[in-house]
């Protein structure tokens, strides 16, 4: 099991009370795997995908990832994890805009120390496993909105991480481009062994998903097939 949240309850000041965004939320999201999690806005969706990417600090509960419980572990000890088993998958692609498609991956690369050679090898690989090897020389304006949304992924996984958190990824594409992102999340889960989980208001593309789990008001229900009901 590389992701294992377990009882987590998250709260936030408000006014003179506590507004619970969480409760009691349990999700085990196997290796190789793709869990799609659906939900109204402020239903704890963005708050699901802090805790599990050790961001933010649940009021109860564990995460763990790949075997490794956060709970114990120093800020330090937690962006390390983070640099080497989490890959973010961010809502906006959020490139910068003077590096070309691979400097945009490289950068992971060099922050966790790899040296550049191999960071470039690592970079030209993902590129093309994302379809835009021909791209790499590009910066961000000269590319798409879908290809920008790609080199995001690739750029997540420059690490190689156990665990891929994706926040809404087609929240500014259209059906087609949308379509195109899901399955290459989907086919990168199974051929990286990632344990995924997406975020989407888009029902369109959950067929995709090997489960499926609805939030609201915080609470989760126990992930389905998307063929069974929910």
């Amino acid at each position: 099991m590389s992701l294992d949240i377990a009882g987590i309850t998250l709260t936030y000041p408000d006014g003179g009370s506590r507004l619970t965004a969480l409760d009691q939320v349990t999700l085990q999201v196997p290796k190789g795997t793709l869990t799609a999690v659906i939900g109204p806005s402020g239903s704890g969706k963005s708050s699901l995908l802090a805790v599990a990417a050790t961001l933010v600090t649940p009021d109860t509960g564990t995460v763990t990832i790949d075997g490794t419980p956060t709970e114990a572990l120093s800020r330090g000890e937690l962006a390390g994890l983070r640099r080497r088993r989490i890959g973010i998958v961010f809502q906006q692609p959020n490139l910068l805009p003077a590096l070309t498609a691979a400097e945009q991956l490289q950068v992971m690369a060099r922050i966790d120390g790899r040296r550049p050679r191999t960071a470039r090898n690592r970079a030209m690989d993902l590129l093309d496993a994302v379809g835009l090897a021909d791209q790499a020389a590009r910066r961000p304006h000269q590319l798409s909105g879908g290809q920008r949304q790609r080199v995001n992924i690739a750029r997540a996984l420059m690490n190689d991480p156990t665990v891929l958190l994706v926040d809404e990824p087609t929240s500014a594409l259209d059906h087609e481009r949308g379509a195109a992102v899901i399955d290459l999340i989907a086919r990168l889960t199974r051929h990286r062994s990632t344990a995924t989980v997406l975020v989407t208001h888009d029902h369109a593309h959950l067929t995709a998903a090997d489960r499926i789990a609805e939030i609201h008001d915080g609470r989760l229900r126990p992930p389905a097939t998307p063929d069974q009901p929910r």
